[in-house]
């Protein structure tokens, strides 16, 4: 058989997919033989095999594959969590070159004014009144809640002591409350409530806490990212002072229902109205205070924006406090006549009288406040929380 004995030969090039020589000793051609090339990829085609005549092939069928097993419950990958932001740097409230500028405290009222009211405690029944009044409005400010409180203070424009307000509000109930009291900045682009409340550095904002916190985390990872004040209390700023920061109401309201279960109480610092954040914090809140300066053109848009509120749902207006905030020592208009006009659109209003201390407009210090201020935010205060207690 002439070259009979070389199919052995052609089946294994064929399998090996190359067209190499024949193997060694299978009586192929005594002619040269080029070297043999480097074998192809596998193809993807089932292999043929050259049977003993030449003329017949055979296929050989690829291997199957194996088949795709089902994972169990273990074995199901988890998604990966997205990742957290990088930390920001701390940021000075201040500029070093700027709190050089400012001068000494003063008290919110000159000693001779102090002196004299002095005596007249002495001298009458007035400091018993003073004792009684104090003690009831601690026992309103320390009712227990059952769900964290949030109270939204916001302004028709600036200047108004909005966030003078928010400071002596969060003040308040950190002092009189045990449970931790938490104050928002929701006013990112001219915010001062950290200056206020004399905060040093800054470092994490709202808008950052919103893609952080997370529903397991406890009180003390949460307050980890936020600025410790006095008293059982925590800032969070709206921003690190930056120009044109901005906050969306998505971000703010994934933050606000996310801490609310750590706080007894929040209070937001929020733009004038009518920013959109403004109108959102106002309408989730469970009370609202509208700050309002003690002037003609401060009492009279004031009072377009209560009849306003007249023709939305009635809790709204309800539950709503004006605080109107004399600017000077003898403002031009009749205060208490003007929150009369202001009380019979069915909103509750409170005067915050001139003091030393606000107007300097630097960190707030309560020692240093004038006794009819300190008593004044505790009535507010109060006021504000009971009406927070009966929207639930």
């Amino acid at each position: 058989m002439p070259n009979g004995d070389n199919w052995q030969g052609d089946v294994l090039r064929d399998l090996r997919g190359a067209s190499g020589p024949p193997a060694a000793g299978t009586g192929g051609s005594s002619s040269p033989v080029p070297p043999a090339q480097p074998a192809p990829p596998a193809s993807p085609t089932p292999h043929t095999a050259t049977q003993a005549s030449g003329t017949e092939r055979m296929t050989v069928p690829p291997t199957p594959p194996a088949p795709a097993r089902t994972p169990t419950p273990t074995q199901i990958p988890t998604p990966p969590r997205p990742r957290r932001p990088s930390a920001p740097d701390s940021r000075a409230v201040v500029d070093s070159a700027l709190s050089g500028t400012a001068r000494r405290p003063q008290r919110g009222e000159p000693v001779a004014v102090r002196v004299t009211r002095a005596v007249r405690r002495i001298v009458s029944s007035s400091a018993a009144r003073e004792v009684a009044e104090l003690t009831r409005t601690a026992e309103a400010l320390q009712q227990p809640v059952t769900t964290g409180r949030q109270i939204a203070v916001t302004s028709i424009r600036g200047g108004a002591g909005k966030t003078t307000v928010a400071a002596l509000l969060g003040t308040a109930y950190a002092h009189y409350r045990q449970d931790p009291v938490l104050l928002v900045e929701a006013d990112p682009a001219l915010g001062s409530l950290p200056l206020r409340l004399g905060a040093e550095t800054l470092r994490w904002t709202t808008a950052d806490l919103a893609d952080i916190v997370e529903p397991q985390m406890s009180l003390l990872d949460v307050t980890g990212y936020l600025v410790q004040l006095p008293e059982n209390a925590w800032l969070l700023p709206g921003s690190q002072g930056q120009i044109g920061a901005m906050l969306d109401t998505s971000a703010y309201e994934r933050v606000m229902v996310a801490l609310r279960r750590y706080f007894g109480v929040t209070v937001v610092d929020c733009e004038t109205l009518p920013a959109e954040v403004a109108r959102v914090a106002l309408s989730a809140s469970q009370a609202r205070v509208l700050a309002a300066p003690a002037t003609l053109d401060g009492v009279t848009s004031t009072y377009a924006v209560l009849q306003w509120m007249q023709g939305l749902p009635r809790h709204m207006i309800d539950g709503t406090v004006v605080v109107l905030s004399s600017t000077v020592a003898r403002p031009g208009i009749d205060v208490e006549a003007a929150a009369e006009k202001l009380r019979s659109t069915g909103a509750g209003v409170q005067v915050l009288p001139y003091d030393r201390h606000l107007a300097a407009g630097g960190a707030l210090r309560t020692e240093l406040l004038a006794q009819p201020t300190r008593l004044a935010a505790a009535r507010l205060a109060a006021e504000v929380f009971q009406l927070s207690q009966k929207r639930r």
